[in-house]
């Protein structure tokens, strides 16, 4: 018996390595609001054309990526080298920006680079796939559990069970024993959500940035411009939102992004997405003074008092 302990205590290690292992993420969106479908090292990521795209646990430093356009009037981009990598090789989370020029062209650029969380929460507008599963199908999820008992003579099983991912596994160790028989059963859960996979992060709270850094002020005045070259609410909203995902920011902060926005159901929208990213959130009353309708202010407020 001492020996299936001994044997169970040296296994954890491995299975704890296998569980914090994380790879690189992959986040491109069109500034324009252009649709479009991503195809890594040769495997098309989405079936439906998407405005943001994020493809999570990149084992590769590089990938050769292609975008193909919904409208075929712009040109297709193709990146051999695409970087998911910092200069001394770390995976990262690195997001690209698909811009159109005045002629219509097409151009991905870099847009930054951040180290790989593991709390991200995506927004709603959001496609997220993890590398090497399957293409996402229309189901709405599905659930199986399998249950096998086996009876063993002359044997004494030990086991233990192993969540590695959101995949339950039982690991079991049996040795003779003198003492008879024993049964021994085994359950195994296979999960999976929208489109045939479930994202264990997606499923817990947001991290929020309370006490945390908001975004210095040369950052922040590049990401103001970069919402500002949008022409239409819609994709400085997308803009917006994809900023803030990956950074911190204060409340003044968050009051200036909103002054970005030319419609009032922009502003109040962007407002209750950064509310979980604000580092300040005591001061989130200052973000009613954006608002020319008394209507949304109220909204907001009893939007940030449910937060609470």
């Amino acid at each position: 018996m001492k020996k299936i302990y001994t044997f169970l205590l040296a296994m954890m290690p491995v299975f704890a390595f296998a569980q914090f292992q994380v790879g690189g993420n992959l986040t491109i969106f069109s500034e324009d609001g252009d649709k479009f479908f991503l195809i890594l090292n040769g495997e098309r990521q989405n079936d439906e054309p998407q405005t943001n795209i994020r493809i999570e646990d990149l084992p590769q430093p590089y990938y050769s990526a292609k975008v193909e356009f919904l409208d075929k009037t712009i040109l297709p981009l193709i990146k051999k080298n695409l970087m998911i990598s910092d200069a001394d090789g770390k995976l990262m989370d690195v997001t690209y920006k698909i811009r159109k020029d005045k002629m219509n062209k097409a151009k991905m650029n870099f847009f930054s680079m951040i180290p790989v969380q593991q709390d991200f929460m995506p927004p709603s507008n959001m496609y997220v796939r993890h590398w090497g599963q399957p293409a996402p199908a229309t189901s709405v999820g599905f659930s199986q559990t399998r249950t096998t008992t086996t009876t063993n003579s002359n044997t004494n099983t030990v086991g233990a069970n192993v969540n590695i991912g959101g995949l339950n596994m039982n690991v079991s160790v049996t040795e003779p024993d003198i003492f008879g028989s024993t049964t021994t059963t085994t359950t195994t859960t296979t999960q999976g959500g929208q489109g045939g996979y479930s994202n264990p992060r997606q499923q817990t709270q947001p991290r929020g940035c309370f006490n945390n850094w908001p975004m210095n002020s040369s950052d922040f005045n590049a990401a103001k411009h970069t919402i500002e070259e949008s022409s239409f609410d819609d994709t400085k909203l997308t803009a917006a939102k994809s900023i803030v995902t990956n950074n911190c920011l204060s409340t003044d902060q968050i009051v200036q992004v909103c002054q970005l926005f030319s419609f009032e159901e922009s502003k109040l929208d962007f407002a209750k997405f950064a509310h979980r990213y604000c580092t300040d959130p005591k001061n989130y009353f200052k973000v009613n003074n954006v608002f020319s309708f008394s209507s949304s202010k109220e909204s907001l407020s009893e939007f940030t008092q449910q937060a609470h």
